[in-house]
């Protein structure tokens, strides 16, 4: 046990004190914010300020979709009206838009009663205008009939006017509270994102270890004061340390921002987060069983590899369960209680990134957290006692190439 705590004391303050983990734990979460704010004010801009032209057989209808195309003051749209319209107004319109006089042009032409539209511009990517062009074409189209059946203005605008929607969700006792489906995504996917990126980061940190100190064959001194196992298990308990204070640092400092005045109107609304008791307690939890199920699997592949570049052909091969978590975001997020919701946060491999995905959108009931890190505690046993036999023989072979064949004799020779 001493020679245990001495190794897990080496290799917590040699990385803490590192010039990597200082720029990590300052970059990381600055560059992530960095995006997150990029993404959001790219959401904003999109689609506006467009100059677009609409052209249609009937002024009143044309002038209908302009007025609701314009009624967004924020989109800040320019809409230029073509009523009546003809084949050579449409010819001169394309020439416009190839100039980029205009970014687009709506044709509406009627052929027997029937309304045919289409929306031409030089960006096949002008999604969000034309999501608002055909919103704006129909809810005018609506108008245009009801008023041709006899309706008033009046009427037409009380049948038509929007309504929103407030989104509530049922607590543990039943009562409804607000709830936001926004923050909600935003909350399991940034904790399953942090969790997936120290997972991997500090589970390959453990892997490169074991390269360079077998490369540098410092391994064969080490091993005539500790047992391959103590050398092990302390890599494992100090890099993991490691992690976890590294992600204290990270929720000390999202306190912090989140509780200050510039953070207020940005977690307000839509983007409201909250985290609960349960998830700060199980998000630690889930992070030191998934960071020793990839740790265990890197030390006993690092173990059969000879250099740091043979390593690295096979990471993408242990990050394909990362990959797949994330795959399934958007099923879990919909539908937190599938089959296959179920499914991927049972598995161990998928378990702690699936389960924080499913605690952002609806609490899972507590036997399957219970069944969950069972099964993650007993998949970890398994590939420790594999990685630790792998381990033992794989840090003082050198000069050969580890095939399937030659690491089942390590196994049997441990």
């Amino acid at each position: 046990m001493r020679n245990l705590l001495l190794v897990a004391r080496r290799e917590y303050l040699e990385q803490i004190r590192g010039r990597a983990f200082r720029v990590s734990t300052i970059l990381v979460p600055v560059l992530f914010a960095l995006i997150i704010f990029i993404a959001y004010l790219s959401g904003r801009g999109s689609g506006v300020g467009k100059h677009i032209v609409i052209a249609a057989p009937s002024p009143g209808l044309a002038n209908a979709v302009r007025d609701e195309m314009v009624k967004d003051k924020s989109a800040k749209t320019t809409v230029d009206v073509v009523a009546p319209a003809t084949a050579a107004d449409r010819a001169e319109l394309l020439q416009k838009v190839q100039a980029k006089a205009v970014d687009g042009m709506l044709w509406i032409e009627s052929d027997g009663g029937v309304t045919k539209a289409t929306y031409t511009s030089q960006s096949s990517g002008d999604i969000v205008i034309s999501s608002r062009l055909s919103g704006a074409l129909n809810h005018a189209l609506t108008m245009e009939r009801m008023t041709a059946r006899g309706m008033s203005q009046s009427e037409v605008d009380a049948l038509l006017k929007d309504v929103s929607i407030d989104t509530l969700q049922l607590d543990k006792q039943g009562k409804e509270v607000k709830s936001s489906g926004i923050g909600s995504y935003m909350k399991g996917y940034i904790m399953a994102l942090m969790l997936s990126m120290t997972t991997m980061i500090y589970g390959m940190n453990v892997a490169r270890s074991i390269i360079q100190e077998k490369t540098s064959r410092i391994f064969e001194v080490m091993l005539a004061t500790a047992k391959p196992s103590d050398l092990l298990a302390g890599k494992l308990i100090g890099v993991g340390a490691v992690g976890l204070t590294q992600i204290a640092i990270w929720v000390v400092l999202g306190v912090a921002i989140g509780g200050s005045a510039i953070a207020g109107p940005l977690l307000s609304g839509q983007l409201a987060v909250h985290f609960s008791w349960t998830e700060g307690i199980l998000f630690p939890v889930y992070f030191v069983l998934g960071y020793l199920l990839y740790a265990s699997l890197f030390a006993g592949l690092a173990a059969s590899c000879e250099t740091e570049q043979e390593l690295q052909m096979y990471t993408p091969l242990a990050a394909l369960p990362i990959w797949l978590s994330f795959s399934l975001i958007w099923l879990v997020i919909n539908d937190p209680n599938s089959i296959w919701s179920i499914g991927a946060s049972l598995f161990p491999a998928t378990a702690p990134i699936i389960m924080m995905l499913r605690m952002g959108s609806e609490m899972p009931p507590m036997w399957q957290f219970a069944v969950s890190i069972a099964i993650m505690a007993l998949s970890i046993w398994v590939v420790l006692w594999i990685s630790s036999r792998l381990y033992r023989v794989g840090i003082l072979m050198y000069g050969k190439r580890a095939t399937l064949p030659e690491l089942m004799r390590w196994l049997r020779y441990s």
